[in-house]
């Protein structure tokens, strides 16, 4: 598989503390990388570098072979990002904030594109109400949404699914997996939801403490730490 994203001893440090440190791992096209770790395990703060938010103490980042962030902006026209900690202005209508980004990302058929997505996570009804009436699960939706409109080479998800029901939880998960297998969209999704991320991902990268505990498939995990579920190794390493 070709490697699209690889990461290379990357650190983190805010004063004395390591929020990273030394963080390995490629991603590959069409693959999902699943990350799991504790609240404070560093997942949010290797999203915010991966996008350029937060600059790394060390180490390095090279998106299809480019070092970012020099090529920052050449990269990030083939990358996008959703967080359930992140929305989208409240003042503008759901259109509103979609054809914003639309301008920003040059998209030929805006308005097209908007009501597919609209339409594809149920919000084709609300589309010109004020994004402030949302519900934190439809915001969430709203956020997936803005997140494909530039049909992304690399997705970022941070916690995508959480707040969301069941069933838009499901179809969600459906859909991340049909990117990956149809349309060879490499994605990385931090989640707490061991039984999601067991269930989409092709690898795990466990994070504790900003450093990496384990890296490799379900079935190289567990034969390697010797566990009986990703749950077994989960908590037998954050223990």
């Amino acid at each position: 598989m070709d490697t699209i994203l690889e990461v290379k001893n990357l650190s983190k440090k805010f004063g004395a503390f390591w929020a990273l440190k030394d963080v390995s791992f490629t991603l590959y096209e069409g693959e999902i990388l699943g990350i799991l770790g504790p609240n404070g395990a560093g997942k949010t703060t290797l999203i915010n570098c991966l996008l350029g938010l937060v600059l790394p103490t060390e180490g390095r980042i090279n998106y299809f072979g480019l070092p970012f962030p020099k090529y920052r902006s050449k990269v990030l026209e083939k990358v996008n990002f959703a967080s359930n900690y992140v929305g989208l202005p409240l003042s503008l209508t759901l259109e509103e904030n979609l054809l914003v980004y639309a301008h920003l990302y040059r998209l030929k058929n805006p308005k097209e594109k908007i009501s597919e997505l609209l339409k594809l996570f149920g919000l084709w009804e609300k589309r010109k109400l004020r994004t402030r009436t949302l519900s934190s699960g439809q915001m969430m939706r709203l956020c997936l949404a803005k997140a494909l409109l530039n049909e992304p080479r690399i997705l970022l998800l941070d916690e995508p699914t959480a707040g969301l029901d069941p069933e838009i939880a499901r179809d969600t998960r459906s859909l991340l997996q049909s990117l990956s297998h149809e349309k060879n969209t490499s994605i990385i999704i931090t989640s707490h939801n061991l039984s999601e991320i067991e269930r989409i991902s092709d690898r795990v990268l466990v994070l504790q403490k900003g450093q990496v505990k384990a890296l490799g498939t379900k079935e190289e995990l567990l034969k390697s730490f010797e566990a009986k579920s990703l749950e077994d190794l989960y908590f037998r390493l954050n223990l």
